[in-house]
């Protein structure tokens, strides 16, 4: 686990147990205000009307002293005795809104039989009502017997506390079993067992909720850590030359971290091609040079052994130095147009006029053999304009057309067509000749430096490097361009350009 493990886990953690508590502590001051809310409420229940009941007749039997006597005996539920000043007959304190309560449940039309208003046998007026916090919190049944056995400690009129003595005789000739309830103070014969609003009971479901805070923190920062930690790896890897792709690109995952691998496997993809292209270039061009320089080295040999064939030799030494020339000359402009460092200036390009400039041209070199090359296509093409870099483009073209003528055998004819598509949005460019063509598996790369097809002959002059400069200056000009097999034998290879909008 690392360091970016243990960030994600405590912040997660953090967080979690943060609104736990914030949660937490907002349903405990709601209660907590909902309890006190109850604690101002009358107690309405069936065990608070017999309480009331037996504290009214005890009043009324044996005035002050009997009530406060009865009260001081209840341990549960003790009735609140308000007198007309708003003393309380206990001396405990009475809240203003539990008292406001009380009597407006006493000036209702039908009033409720919780509270109610009687006068002692000493002449005394009190108010008595039931609070909610005063109330057992055990079963009812409990409650309303605590009620009785208080009512029978102090006689239904006033009497003395204490058992009568009929009922004396009565309890002292119970079986034991009877009174072992009684004496053991639960139910049942059973001890009372442990409270159930016990203060450690509050705090389980915080406990509870912190260790799935952690669990959830866990889990997620795992989630998070466990593809930053494979990309940390994959770079280290990169790093030492293995470009070999580490992510799986049908996992079930689909966020944006997965996104990042694959984007990785397709970056360490893209250097290992060229990286691949690089090397395979360097081989090429290192091929191409030899041939020149021996041919070179050995016109230079036969000049010294034969001072009479210096001028053939001369020519010679001429000829090849004019190859490697063009030949540097070729790689250099394909450098900068994958570089993107050629920024000529744009302008307006008449593309029937450079068409026919280039074709002309090409007409001279191809006369000897034999070869004609027509223009054709609709009369919309004549008049198109194309924005561009006027040398490049008429490079490009010029190299797909020699390329034609050179591969056409003696006799046959080149046709470039010249024709609108797409409505008027495109201009298509078609050189096809009658040349042997290229295997189907090839054609997509004879666009690439150096490359030859498998049934070119090797005595064929060039470098391999015309196509691909026409495909990176086609490419500048937001243009495509594509080879494909004519049914009838040859090549046909397209050129799509932008067609400058009027305005």
């Amino acid at each position: 686990m690392g360091r970016l493990f243990w960030k994600f886990f405590l912040c997660i953690m953090l967080a979690q147990v943060t609104a736990t508590i914030g949660i937490g502590g907002t349903f405990w001051l709601k209660n907590r205000a909902a309890q006190q809310e109850r604690a101002l409420d009358i107690d309405t229940s069936p065990p608070a009307q017999m309480a009331i009941e037996a504290a009214s007749a005890t009043l009324e039997a044996g005035g002050s002293k009997a009530l406060q006597q009865f009260l001081g005996k209840m341990g549960r539920m003790r009735v609140f005795a308000v007198d007309a000043q708003g003393h309380e007959l206990m001396g405990r304190k009475v809240h203003p809104a539990m008292l406001g309560k009380a009597r407006a449940l006493l000036a209702q039309d039908t009033p409720h039989p919780v509270v109610r208003e009687a006068d002692g046998s000493d002449g005394v007026r009190y108010l008595l009502f039931l609070p909610s916090s005063e109330r057992f919190r055990n079963a009812e049944a409990g409650a309303a017997r605590d009620t009785l056995n208080a009512v029978t400690m102090t006689g239904p009129r006033g009497m003395p506390p204490g058992p009568r003595p009929a009922e004396a005789g009565a309890a002292s000739a119970r079986p034991d079993y009877q009174r072992q309830p009684r004496e053991m103070g639960g139910m049942g014969g059973m001890p009372p067992g442990p409270r159930m609003d016990s203060p450690y009971r509050t705090f389980i479901p915080l406990t509870a909720a912190i260790a799935a805070s952690l669990l959830f923190a866990f889990l997620l920062a795992w989630y998070f850590a466990r593809p930053i930690r494979d990309l940390r790896q994959a770079f280290e890897a990169a790093s030492n030359g293995d470009l070999a792709p580490r992510f799986d690109t049908s996992g079930k995952r689909g966020d944006e971290l997965t996104n990042l691998g694959r984007d990785f496997d397709r970056m360490t993809g893209r250097l290992r091609n060229l990286m691949d292209s690089q090397t395979r270039l360097l081989h090429d061009v290192s091929h191409e040079l030899r041939s020149p320089l021996a041919r070179l080295q050995a016109a230079i040999g036969l000049a010294h052994q034969q001072p009479d064939k210096m001028a053939a030799s001369m020519q010679r030494i001429e000829r090849e130095s004019e190859r490697m020339d063009k030949l540097i000359g070729e790689l250099l402009t394909l450098s900068r147009l994958e570089a993107g460092a050629v920024q000529a200036h744009s302008e307006d390009i008449c593309i029937a006029d450079l068409v026919h400039d280039i074709v002309d041209d090409a007409r001279y070199e191809a006369e000897p053999r034999h070869v004609a090359i027509d223009i054709t296509g609709n009369a919309a093409g004549a008049d198109t304009v194309i924005t561009g870099q006027p040398e490049l483009l008429a490079r490009a073209v010029e190299n797909v057309v020699r390329n034609a003528v050179k591969h056409s055998p003696d006799g046959e004819t080149v046709q470039v067509d010249i024709a609108l598509q797409d409505g008027g949005q495109q201009l298509r460019i078609a050189v096809l000749d009658r040349g042997p063509g290229v295997p189907q598996a090839d054609l997509a790369s004879i666009f690439e430096p150096f490359f030859r097809a498998s049934n070119t002959q090797h005595s064929t002059e060039g470098h391999g490097l015309g196509l691909a400069i026409a495909r990176h200056v086609i490419g500048a000009h937001d243009g495509h361009i594509a080879a494909s097999l004519r049914h009838s034998g040859g090549l046909c290879v397209e050129m799509l350009l932008p067609v400058k909008r009027p305005g």
